[in-house]
């Protein structure tokens, strides 16, 4: 098992199982059929260049490149674990750029993820991320959009064909030939003048505008 695990955070065997991954993800969109819901929401904000921070859920990773028509890439951020250096991998092949917000102390730095805000760059989070509690909105990304005033837009997918890893998120593995469905939902700004003890609320607010676009996705695919 230590051997199974060394390897796996080998760079080398990374590299390869990353573009062994892309080229399955790849492969499952080119043979399902994908319907996207309320995508006027996110071309507003493309066509005019307005930032906005990309939520959802830490299972739902697989496909959300593809939920993505801007050429900015969207940056995700990860986690400066093994996990989070192969999604990098994975991602440079699917117009993702994930930037790496925490490293080992778990100490995250604001300032590359204000800067790219500031120049009109699309963020992406995983509220439950990086580690859990599964579907459960941290406190980081309301704070975010608070100090930088920058609106949160959560999207839902799901896929008729597919299958969850024995993870603590249930990562979602779409299968080929999928019916796919990407559903949008409106942005949720944070208000700079709330208090510490209104940022439950946006948690629980944002946490159900996701679970609202999962839901409807999955009924799209039914």
């Amino acid at each position: 098992m230590r051997i199974k695990k060394k390897l796996l955070k080998n760079i080398i065997i990374q590299n390869i199982l990353g573009f062994l991954t892309s080229m399955y993800i790849y492969l499952v969109n080119l043979t399902s059929s994908i319907n996207y819901e309320n995508e006027s929401i996110p071309k507003n904000y493309w066509n005019n260049n307005k930032p906005f921070i990309l939520a959802f859920w830490h299972s739902q990773l697989m496909m959300i490149g593809f939920a993505w028509k801007k050429n900015n890439k969207i940056n995700i951020l990860a986690s400066g674990h093994s996990d989070g250096r192969f999604g990098a991998i994975v991602g440079r092949y699917l117009n993702l750029n994930n930037i790496q917000a925490s490293g080992k102390n778990k100490n995250i730095s604001l300032r590359p993820i204000f800067k790219l805000l500031n120049e009109n760059n699309y963020i992406g989070i995983t509220p439950d991320g990086p580690r859990g509690p599964k579907e459960k909105v941290s406190e980081g990304i309301i704070k975010l959009a608070k100090t930088s005033r920058i609106p949160i837009i959560p999207i839902g997918f799901w896929s008729s064909k597919n299958f969850k890893l024995k993870s603590w998120d249930s990562f979602l593995i779409t299968l080929p030939f999928s019916k796919c469905s990407f559903v949008w939902n409106e942005p949720l700004e944070i208000p700079r003048n709330i208090g510490e003890n209104h940022i439950q609320h946006y948690q629980k607010l944002l946490e159900d505008k996701i679970n609202q676009s999962v839901k409807k996705a999955k009924n799209n695919c039914k």
